[in-house]
């Protein structure tokens, strides 16, 4: 969602007490120093504003505030009992065979060995294979060049998370 001038999500969102707005913030991004800039340039003048800041804000994340957001997602094929927004976001895994997640997950571990945090993938509209075939990739990354794409798919998360926390009819 984009626009020109401020929504009612955005407003909405813009007139929440600090305490409210960071705590749906941290929801939408485990790191508190992401979340924090984000309260601090409020108000936003439009959704394309917030994108603009948490993408700053994203690639302004040190190494520790990175693996603080990364420990916020679960496991690819694993979300969290009663998290509906991994259940959504890794839908692509619910449907997958047996053999796709019993493979999924000793890649998982094989990647989490290897780089010490979970496999963080922007998986919204992805497939069980197409998840499969990133972490295949990947694993096989410099530990520098991993945590930059890392930061890359934190981004994207991000962006369709406050994408959905700022919807018009998002509650109150």
């Amino acid at each position: 969602m984009t626009s020109s001038t401020t929504s009612g999500g955005l407003a909405r969102f813009n007139a929440l007490e600090e305490h409210a707005a960071y705590a749906a913030l941290h929801e939408a991004c485990a790191s508190a120093a992401w979340a924090h800039r984000l309260l601090t340039r409020r108000p936003y003048a439009t959704t394309d504003d917030l994108f603009a800041e948490s993408d700053v804000a994203t690639a302004g994340l040190t190494d520790t505030d990175l693996d603080e957001a990364m420990a916020g997602h679960p496991p690819i094929g694993r979300p969290k009992p009663g998290d509906p927004t991994s259940s959504r976001e890794q839908r692509g895994m619910a449907g997958a065979s047996e053999e796709l997640k019993a493979e999924m997950l000793e890649l998982n571990l094989a990647y989490q060995e290897k780089f010490g945090h979970v496999f963080l993938i922007c998986a919204t509209g992805r497939t069980g294979e197409q998840m499969r075939d990133a972490v295949r990739e990947r694993i096989g990354n410099a530990p520098g060049r991993e945590r930059e794409i890392v930061r890359t798919e934190l981004g994207k998360i991000n962006r369709i998370r406050l994408a959905r926390l700022v919807e018009e009819d998002a509650p109150a």
